[in-house]
């Protein structure tokens, strides 16, 4: 499968950086407030070693209220686009939307990527959006939706069910216009899904792998991690989402969505070390954690 994503690197693991311009996400809403606060959380992420920006308006947290595609472009589109005057056009931006009306309005504001937690199922527009732009569209299972999933946690064989709903809906886009090259899958940790389920995706992430997709994993500060360590509140969880990360890099993860990014990155680096990727790298372990583009 041809790869033509921008902020894949082929052999190694790139660090998607979460940035939350929400009021009541799980982890850290409520942290940027302001435009300025935004773009400096994201300059800093960058200099920390992030490849990819994934920008989000609306929390998916168990229990979140949807606030609408108004709310959220009034919260993203400003950031966007004070990205991409502030830094250029080489930052790797990616929209945090199941809204095809946000997903576009960010694409016409220079985002690169669409990261779908409903992986197309919550917005019916948004398939044909994808086609139609050709961009890198993550492509996530879940179930229901924040209100619902955490009653829906039901598999007889997680990793099968996940596996058959990721290839349903792949060859849905694809029968839509999407081009295989677009395609990421994110098994969805946390969303609808015990901490049973959580460990058994980690453990059985190289059978999600083997299908070609270019898998991006999301483990970061979440509350299975909470209940192996017994540690309520999601910053205090960043030692186990290290170690999720390196299962996920072992695992084939090609990107690992996370909050903590100097760290974070630094692991990555590491993992990629101890469990080289077949491809053949482009640069040493030495060099990866080192920003792409400048942020002066």
């Amino acid at each position: 499968m041809e790869n033509r994503i921008p902020g894949l690197v082929p052999g190694r693991t790139a660090v998607m950086a979460v940035v939350n311009v929400t009021p009541d996400s799980f982890s850290d809403g409520g942290r940027i407030t302001s435009v300025a606060q935004a773009v400096d959380a994201c300059r800093a992420s960058l200099e920390a070693g992030a490849h990819i920006l994934d920008i989000g308006g609306q929390s998916t947290r168990p229990g979140a209220v949807e606030v609408g595609p108004a709310v959220e472009m009034e919260r993203v589109l400003p950031v966007i686009r004070a990205l991409r005057q502030q830094l250029g056009s080489e930052p790797v931006l990616s929209i945090d939307t199941f809204w095809a009306e946000v997903a576009e309005a960010a694409l016409r504001e220079g985002v690169n990527w669409i990261n779908d937690v409903s992986g197309g199922n919550h917005d019916p527009a948004m398939l044909s959006l994808v086609a139609r732009w050709r961009c890198p569209y993550v492509l996530m299972h879940r179930r229901g939706n924040s209100r619902t999933m955490d009653n829906m946690a039901h598999y007889k064989g997680v990793v099968g069910e996940v596996e058959a709903a990721l290839l349903h809906q792949t060859t849905t886009a694809q029968a839509g216009g999407v081009q295989p090259w677009q395609i990421l899958w994110d098994p969805g940790l946390g969303f609808a899904k015990t901490t049973h389920h959580n460990l058994t995706l980690l453990h059985h992430l190289s059978r999600l792998a083997s299908h070609g997709y270019p898998l991006l994993v999301g483990p970061s500060r979440k509350r299975f991690i909470g209940e192996v360590l017994v540690r309520p509140d999601p910053c205090q969880r960043i030692w186990g989402t290290a170690a999720t990360v390196c299962k996920a890099v072992a695992g084939g993860a090609a990107v690992v969505r996370i909050h903590d990014v100097e760290a974070m990155a630094q692991v990555v680096t590491m993992a990629d070390a101890l469990w080289p990727s077949p491809q053949t790298r482009t640069c040493s372990p030495l060099d990866a954690s080192q920003p792409r583009w400048s942020t002066s």
